[in-house]
């Protein structure tokens, strides 16, 4: 057995590798596909030999569904960050969704090609992860959802909303704006769509002009 103070670092290094394959592997299918692109590729463009790949992921298939999880996860820990810092600032829970909306833009914004890839991913169902798609998804609905039910409970937004489909309208309103703010209008700046976005928040969840 490897000693405590060996397995942290055998660990980094791991988590290090496995992100230099995500990365090559979101940039080389977000170029050219996910059968279009091969194992050999993924190891080139991530600078490591083949069997790197194979030691941490036994499939092309299994490293595109770890990056999926991995991915969703990201931006579902920087939504639930961006909620619980507004909580403790003592906002609202319209400031805590608008605190939201602009950490899912800073996301995509920061992984335009995963962005993509799960947004396609989302359509098609035929593919091996989709099941796992749908529970990480969930996960990341599931913090729009928490603060929407708070904000019921406590009288800030009216009982009549549907908790479920607002999350996900929320969420999908973030992904489509930012993905044709990245494909159509790269000239605005990020203040300028969480401005706008804001703006239709505050019109349609809290009823306020």
């Amino acid at each position: 057995m490897e000693s405590s103070s060996a397995t942290p670092g055998v660990s980094t290094r791991r988590e290090a590798t496995r992100q230099k394959l995500y990365e090559a592997a979101v940039t080389l299918i977000a170029e050219q596909g996910f059968s279009a692109t091969t194992v050999d590729e993924i190891a080139e463009r991530a600078g490591v030999a083949k069997g790197t790949v194979y030691y941490n992921f036994a499939s092309k298939s299994v490293l595109f569904e770890e990056l999926l999880r991995h991915g969703v996860r990201l931006l579902t820990a920087s939504l639930r960050e961006a909620a619980e810092r507004t909580a403790l600032q003592g906002g609202s829970r319209v400031d805590a969704l608008d605190a939201m909306i602009r950490a899912g833009l800073v996301f995509i914004q920061t992984y335009p090609s995963f962005t993509q890839l799960y947004v396609a991913e989302l359509w098609r169902t035929n593919r091996a992860w989709q099941s796992t798609l749908m529970v990480v998804r969930q996960e990341a609905v599931a913090v729009v959802e928490g603060v929407l039910r708070e904000g019921v409970e406590n009288g800030e937004f009216s009982d009549e909303i549907d908790i479920q489909l607002t999350a996900a309208a929320l969420v999908g309103m973030v992904l489509v704006a930012a993905l044709d703010w990245q494909a159509f209008q790269p000239e605005r700046s990020l203040d300028d769509v969480h401005s706008a976005l804001s703006r239709l928040l505050q019109g349609r969840v809290s009823g306020r002009g």
